[in-house]
């Protein structure tokens, strides 16, 4: 089964945070988005976080995300 979440993304944060408001996840990661760093800090953290595999569908450019939690 598939779930389908929206994420804000704070990258260069001091800490590693997740913070649920309303449908939206905002992700403090403390990578910078180049090199792709962000992206890997966030499906890293949300896999912990969820338990499961997490794949970013659309916003890989962007600070906000919609990903998919795979069982």
């Amino acid at each position: 089964m598939k779930q389908i979440i929206n994420v804000k993304v704070k990258p260069r944060s001091e800490k590693q945070e997740i913070i649920k408001r309303d449908n939206i996840y905002e992700v403090k990661l403390k990578s910078s988005p180049k090199n792709n760093k962000a992206n890997v800090e966030l499906i890293k953290i949300l896999k912990q976080y969820f338990k499961k595999d997490v794949r970013i569908k659309l916003g890989f450019k962007s600070r906000n995300k919609i990903l998919e939690v795979i069982d």
